[in-house]
């Protein structure tokens, strides 16, 4: 498991499941000749796309951000078109760790789309049940709300399975929330109406995860938005406020899709990697 120390905050990456993904589809208008020299694609044009949670310790509380795949929680069919070559090792990471999912305080979660919300159920023998019984689980409100109620568009990506279970344990939250000190959750849009961003705050560092606003390392010009995204341009603008702040400022940035990086920073101009932390492949 990777590792890193962000001052006060011990981060480690646990494994949440991987996808391979149409390259297409993850970069949208982006032409493939352009895309490619970024990521690498495999000869059915998908690209690969990790899924893994970061588990935060912090001030004597066990926090996750995201849920990865879960395990058990896909059909046949799912797993093929989706390309799910591995799952959830989520609950097993953590035991390695010395913990039990029942220790998780609090999960932080930045949509609910189902690449980052089948962890947060599991079955037991035949019924779903919560993965992390004793954790607060901070969502947006348009999201959560959005999760409840799919639209046509949407109902391929928010499943009851993912929500029911753990309807109790859920906090929203309307614009911007700190979770606790150094921790803040801002609501974005975008790649979904609820999409929020997350920001890890420390002796005046900042972590920056824009989640899927910028799902890998690949994806840093503001104009490289997903075809997934709902409301792109919204995601467009978001981008570009945030991605500015964070080169102007030397900011970390942060993955839960990108199959070779979990931190980067980039100079100011954003042209070269001056530091990372390298996925463990």
């Amino acid at each position: 498991m990777d590792a890193f120390q962000f001052h006060d905050m011990s981060l480690t990456w646990l494994k949440g499941g991987t996808t391979y993904m149409d390259g297409g589809a993850m970069f949208g208008v982006v032409p493939k000749p352009l895309w490619e020299k970024k990521y690498p694609v495999n000869e059915k044009n998908q690209i690969e796309l990790s899924s893994d949670p970061l588990f935060i310790q912090y001030k004597g509380q066990n926090i996750l951000m995201e849920a990865g795949l879960g395990f058990g929680k896909f059909t046949e069919k799912q797993l093929r078109n989706y390309g799910v070559s591995d799952q959830s090792m989520v609950e097993d990471n953590l035991v390695e760790l010395g913990f039990l999912p029942e220790d998780i305080d609090i999960i932080l979660m930045t949509h609910l789309h189902f690449d980052h919300a089948c962890g947060l159920t599991k079955w037991e023998e035949d019924k779903l049940v919560s993965s992390f019984p004793n954790a607060k689980i901070y969502v947006s409100d348009v999201e959560w709300n959005e999760m409840k109620n799919p639209n046509i568009r949407s109902q391929n990506t928010y499943w009851k399975e993912n929500w029911e279970p753990i309807e109790s344990q859920v906090i929203t939250f309307t614009d911007r929330l700190e979770v606790v000190e150094g921790i803040e959750m801002i609501h974005t849009g975008g790649h979904s109406d609820g999409h929020s961003i997350i920001l890890f705050k420390q002796n005046g560092e900042t972590i920056i995860h824009l989640a899927d606003l910028m799902p890998t390392h690949a994806h840093q010009n503001p104009l490289w938005v997903l075809a997934y995204d709902d409301y792109p341009m919204t995601s467009v603008f978001a981008k570009k406020k945030w991605v500015t702040e964070g080169l102007q400022k030397n900011y970390w940035f942060s993955f839960y899709h990108d199959a070779f990086n979990r931190l980067i920073k980039w100079s100011v101009d954003g042209k070269e990697i001056v530091d990372r932390v390298e996925r463990t492949r």
